[in-house]
């Protein structure tokens, strides 16, 4: 057993705590990884804050990328000394949605509470979203980890373990956008930017940026949006259909868990468009729309968790993009922080002005 840094949350709403816990070594088909780099991302923050429930006290974190430095039996296609990229995506291989090509849909459940970390005093530690990653290290399950290039910066590479998947992973596996066909992206933060790169990538011919920030849009641009719209505007679809040329977009990709995003959504479509739905709103809060609107002219809604990717699949493609200079990774990079400055990265992301906040650790590598 060692004894780690961690940053633990211990009441919903309050600050993180940093403090030492304890992690065991890894047992069959895990792995044992040290972080170089964590990003903090939005739903890591709507956990700390309570919007979802779940288990206290915690440590959250989920989009990480390090070295492997030990490894349980059974492992393969993973060594020590391996750079890889740390998801939170834990795939059984056998249920009826992995065995689909699902996996991010994974029907076997994990008990955070049962897993490789306790309080320093051996006490409970729930290890979120089965990762863990506010911490020096983590032991996760062989499927969450892809081995990346060890030339990639591990702080880029952190990124892609969530928000990139999410955001390109919506367009081109959930939307299944095809070239020629038109976007709007809801949302110009960390995944609706790679949202955005997503449709650039895959041959958009307009991307219509929505965000109430003129500086969002403006940033949006960079990433391959060819428009941008406020969303603070009367009526901003009717914006949006313009910049279309009035015909409506083929996918809407909504980035944010604004309720009144969700609400006026299907009004940015056109027909036989669909509606992608990322963002995550608080549990409970819910949206309407006039479902005779979407059924009389073909249009439709679907959820994407994750951007409904293959790990070991869209990784290794996404790295490529990023070595290629095709996808954008370190401009998304707003602030580089550690772990004991965790608290003010946090702040600094909510205050909505920043693209990604990443946790540098030292690991003396």
């Amino acid at each position: 057993m060692q004894k780690i840094k961690a940053a633990v949350c211990h009441e919903f709403g309050a600050p993180l705590v940093i403090e030492d816990i304890t992690i065991r070594p890894p047992t069959l088909g895990e792995v044992e990884v040290t972080l170089d780099a964590v990003a903090i991302c939005h739903s890591d923050i709507s956990y700390a804050d309570g919007a979802w429930g779940g288990s206290l006290p915690a440590v959250y974190g989920h989009e990480a990328a390090g070295k492997i430095t030990a490894t349980g039996t059974g492992v393969t296609g993973l060594d020590v000394g391996d750079s890889v990229v740390v998801t939170l995506i834990r795939a059984c291989g056998t249920c009826g949605s992995c065995a689909g090509g699902v996996p991010t849909l994974c029907e076997t459940g994990y008990d955070g509470d049962r897993g490789p970390i306790t309080t320093a005093e051996g006490g409970k530690l729930h290890q979120a979203m089965a990762t863990g990653g506010f911490a020096e290290k983590v032991v996760v399950d062989q499927s969450q980890v892809v081995k990346i290039s060890p030339d990639i910066p591990k702080e880029a590479a952190s990124l892609i373990a969530c928000g990139v998947i999410t955001g390109v992973g919506a367009v081109v596996n959930a939307a299944k956008l095809r070239a020629g066909q038109d976007v709007v992206v809801i949302g110009a933060g960390g995944v609706g930017l790679n949202a955005v790169q997503g449709a650039r990538i895959a041959g958009a011919r307009r991307i219509v940026a929505v965000d109430m920030s003129q500086e969002k849009l403006e940033t949006a641009r960079e990433f391959g949006a060819t428009e941008g719209v406020l969303a603070t505007q009367d009526k901003p679809w009717k914006a949006a259909i313009k910049a279309l040329g009035g015909r409506g977009a083929d996918a809407v990709i909504v980035t944010v868990g604004a309720i009144p995003a969700y609400d006026q959504a299907p009004r940015y479509l056109g027909r036989g468009g669909k509606v992608i739905m990322v963002g995550m709103p608080h549990s409970g809060a819910t949206s309407t729309y006039e479902p005779v609107v979407l059924a009389a002219i073909g249009q439709g809604m679907v959820g994407s968790k994750m951007g409904d990717v293959v790990i070991q699949r869209d990784i290794p493609w996404m790295a490529d993009l990023y070595a290629q200079g095709r996808l954008k990774l370190d401009e998304l990079i707003s602030g580089r922080w550690s772990l004991d400055q965790i608290n003010e990265a946090i702040a600094d992301t909510k205050s909505g002005s920043a693209r990604r906040n990443v946790i540098i650790f030292d690991t003396g590598t």
